[in-house]
């Protein structure tokens, strides 16, 4: 099945038509936090809209570099895949673009890693502009990562005007130049969005208005508290990244006068304690330090 139509029953899903399932693949080397971080990625699947059917553990001291798990957890995988009725494989962990690749062609359906997984939740919740930028922008850079040779016609060469026998461009090149175009445009359009925001900031320090920051991690409670006490009524769910952008209301204070609330996710820069952020990979991580 192809992700565009996977994508497609994931919005329908939210609507409550159709449902996609999906079956969790975690490798445990014997970490302490093995448990909690396949319990994470079932919470992440059903933040993306999806329903984890089943999960496969894989046990080995060392991942394999063509298929991750091997060809026999893989067929064991693709067997339990086809027993659930399941349409595509979530791996609790990075898989390289050639991993990813292989174990698509030998399952048969769509495998995506937990990196990916994450990034396709911040697209579907952010809803400012800062934050679609943010998201678009890691999402290019992902996928930038992925390009490999995953077919013939890639091979080919096109040489330009007067370059006749020249080495031309792999048509990946060509797609890298122009995800890099598109790379290069969201970050000169984010920075100026940031120094808007950085300009906001400095007009409401001069105004001397006194702030607070409801601070959390993910799903802690943050947009509920903030609801109660704002009355501002944001959307409030029992989800990971169930909100990406940061809402601010003003409430008058006795004996402080008008405050500025805000909720906001920790600093990422630091060292988070859950499981899922030591499988995001770096250039992923600037979308969600700025929530």
């Amino acid at each position: 099945m192809q992700w565009s139509s996977v994508r497609k029953k994931l919005a329908l899903y939210k609507t409550g038509v159709d449902a996609v399932r999906a079956v969790l693949v975690g490798v445990d080397t014997g970490r302490e936090d093995f448990a909690d971080s396949m319990a994470e990625l079932s919470l992440l699947a059903d933040s993306a809209g999806s329903i984890p059917t089943a999960s496969v553990i894989a046990r080995k001291g060392k991942t394999d570099p063509a298929l991750f798990i091997g060809s026999g957890k893989a067929n064991e995988v693709k067997k339990v895949m086809e027993e659930q009725g399941a349409e595509f494989v979530i791996f609790n962990h990075p898989l390289s673009p050639t991993q990813q690749r292989n174990l698509e062609r030998h399952i048969g359906f769509h495998v995506m890693d937990r990196t990916g997984l994450i990034l396709d939740i911040f697209s579907q919740r952010a809803q400012s502009h800062i934050g679609k930028t943010q998201v678009e922008l890691a999402q290019v850079r992902y996928r930038m990562s992925r390009l490999v040779r995953a077919w013939s016609h890639l091979e080919r060469q096109r040489g330009g005007i007067g370059v006749r026998g020249g080495p031309g461009e792999t048509q990946m090149e060509l797609d890298r130049r122009m995800l890099a175009t598109k790379a290069k445009r969201l970050e000169t359009e984010l920075e100026k969005l940031q120094r808007q925001q950085r300009t906001q900031r400095k007009a409401r320090n001069r105004k001397d208005v006194f702030s607070v920051f409801l601070v959390g991690y993910t799903n802690a409670g943050k947009s509920t508290l903030f609801n109660s006490l704002t009355k501002a009524g944001t959307y409030a769910a029992d989800q990971l990244f169930a909100t990406l952008d940061t809402t601010s209301r003003k409430v008058h204070l006795d004996g402080v006068g008008s405050t500025l609330w805000s909720p906001i996710r920790l600093d990422l820069s630091a060292n988070y304690p859950t499981s899922w952020w030591r499988h995001l990979e770096p250039p992923w991580m600037k979308p969600s330090m700025q929530t």
